[in-house]
Order: C-alpha cells, then structure tokens, then sequence
C-alpha cells in the first residue's frame, strides 16, 4: 500500500499536516495534523510499503517495541483508510 498522490505532508512551524491537493480539495475539504512518528510513517508510505514493514521501519528508528509499533501502525493505517487516502 502507499499514499494517494492526491495527497501531500506538509511541515509549517514544526507541525505536519496533510493537505489534499488537485481535485481531491473539493472533497476532502479538512487537514489532518500527524504527530512525529505519524509523518514517519507518512514519509514511509510515499513507497509502496507493507504493515509489516511499516513495524519494522517504526521499531528500527524509535526506541519502541514490536507490540506497540504493531498497534500504532495498526491504528495509523485504519485511519488513513478510513480517510480514503491510501492506494491498495
């Protein structure tokens, strides 16, 4: 899975936030702001990348556990869908 390119991060005074951009603005009229490890992820998944990997990449960078890193990509991922933001 990864990103829609309808889709992009932007950083505006140390906070990041995903902006809709082209056509996708008319239907997707809000900004969802990520905490760090979010615009990781987010960075991540600009590639077409596996939850599998996700955790492996979240695990490797930050002092975190596979469990957690698991749950918080889990979560991650099921808003993105929801949102409608990632390609299968």
């Amino acid at each position: 899975m990864k990103i829609k390119d309808t889709f992009q991060l932007v950083t505006v005074a140390g906070e990041h936030m995903v902006i809709p951009i082209g056509e996708q603005s008319v239907d997707f009229q809000a900004m969802i702001t990520l905490n760090e490890t979010g615009a990781f992820l987010w960075e991540k998944l600009q590639e077409e990348m596996s939850e599998e990997q996700l955790v492996y990449a979240l695990t490797d960078v930050y002092e975190v556990g596979k469990e957690i890193a698991e749950e918080d990509v889990r979560k991650f991922l099921s808003i993105l869908r929801r949102k409608n933001i990632l390609k299968s």
